[in-house]
């Protein structure tokens, strides 16, 4: 069946509608999911401060805590790679004469990754320092905005 103008129009119109009135509906349930999920929250008579003291210390501590396991982290990596550096250059030495040039170049290599391995380690030693005081501050800023 071939439609004629005016039903093409109103089936058009019709699907538009059909699609406004979807969308519509679907932000309307997404919102009131969203915003007024916990209603008991809304009606609390009772004034929560979020950010409390007892929460940024724990924030602080929190931090502090990473620190320490980042730097742990790091200190383990940067011992795993020496001991590795050191275990292969003796391999080589083991399997070449000691003055072979390949040894010589084994050695060279293992102390190289070792002095790298040391300074990376203090670079990202450094970062965690700068990152971690940088949350301390935050909160301690926070703190101060609060105690006012």
């Amino acid at each position: 069946m071939k439609l004629n103008y005016l039903t093409k129009g109103l089936s058009t119109i019709g699907r538009w509608i059909a699609t406004t009135l979807f969308c519509v509906s679907a932000f309307t349930f997404v919102w009131q999911g969203a915003y007024f999920s916990n209603t008991t929250a809304l009606a609390s008579q009772n004034q929560i401060l979020i950010a409390s003291r007892d929460a940024a210390d724990q924030a602080q501590e929190a931090a502090s805590e990473t620190k320490g396991k980042s730097k742990g982290f790091v200190e383990n990596t940067k011992d795993f790679v020496k001991d590795a550096a050191k275990s292969n250059a003796s391999k080589v030495d083991n399997a070449t004469d000691n003055d072979n040039p390949i040894a010589r170049k084994a050695k060279s290599d293992a102390a190289t990754i070792q002095e790298r391995a040391e300074e990376d380690a203090a670079k990202t030693e450094k970062a965690i320092d700068k990152n971690v005081g940088a949350v301390q501050r935050t909160i301690e800023n926070i703190k101060d905005a609060f105690s006012n």
